[in-house]
């Protein structure tokens, strides 16, 4: 059941969910919200493990402010939650915009972060095509105005504004380098559908250069992964949160010189 938590000085909407040692934060996507997710892939994972969720500031229940959209900020934001309602370390399950922040909050507080999942992911903004481009009469784009109207203390009239600011952060944020990603030691499974908006060389790229990174692409799927495949995608998530790491494999190439 969700409710309002001040993170940050600001009223944010925070959901909890099942119960257990390890907790996962479930972290949205750009214009979207946690009710997305939690419905696709909530349940599975409140089996097993503590799940918590928050609609970030100009998205779903959480009001926006002036300031513009940055992942930074988001980033900052996401911090604020680990330690104010998760109270420990966590493992971060992030789709999109939601993977890009579980990076740079694995930059900055290494500390905070357990195991991670980026869904869709880009680590750097000329990682996307056009699939972010969407038709404003698709049916998409039209779930995504509904459920923001729906839900958004600034009304749907405020949907432009949002949309505008996170145009200008997606297309110029983020920045990071494979260098960067070189720093990232938690185990971390990048996850992508064979059609999404991600260039498959750039999560490649992204995979090959995390230290501890596993890959899973998902056949027949685009960028919405999580919602056309959410059985596959809980179960792989799952999967990846109980296994040993590094994975023990018979022929190891990339992971010849890994220590278990």
């Amino acid at each position: 059941m969700g409710e309002y938590l001040d993170i940050g000085g600001h009223p944010t909407w925070v959901d909890q969910r099942g119960s257990g040692a390890e907790t996962v934060l479930l972290l949205h996507g750009g214009m979207s919200n946690s009710d997305l997710l939690l419905d696709a892939v909530g349940a599975p994972l409140a089996e097993r493990h503590r799940l918590v969720a928050f609609d970030r500031r100009g998205h779903g229940y959480t009001a926006d402010t002036p300031a513009p959209f940055h992942y930074e900020d988001m980033a900052a934001e996401t911090i604020g939650v680990l330690e104010a309602v998760v109270g420990q370390r966590a493992h971060l399950v992030g789709w999109s915009d939601g993977g890009i922040i579980c990076l740079l909050v694995a930059l900055r507080r290494p500390d905070l972060v357990d195991r991670m999942v980026l869904i869709g992911a880009n680590f750097h903004f000329d990682g996307v095509v056009g699939g972010f481009d969407l038709p404003e009469d698709s049916p998409f784009a039209s779930a995504i105005l509904e459920a923001y109207a729906e839900r958004s203390p600034d009304g749907g009239e405020h949907f432009g504004e949002i949309f505008g600011k996170f145009m200008a952060m997606v297309t110029t944020e983020p920045t990071l380098s494979t260098d960067d990603l070189g720093r990232i030691t938690a185990p971390t499974l990048v996850m992508a559908g064979d059609d999404d908006a991600v260039l498959l060389p750039h999560t490649c790229e992204m995979y090959e250069a995390l230290p501890a990174g596993q890959l899973s692409i998902v056949p027949g799927a685009s960028h919405a992964l999580p919602i056309e495949r959410p059985d596959v995608t809980a179960r792989t998530v799952l999967d990846f949160l109980g296994a040993e790491v590094p994975p023990a494999t018979l022929i190891p190439v990339r992971r010849a010189g890994a220590i278990a």
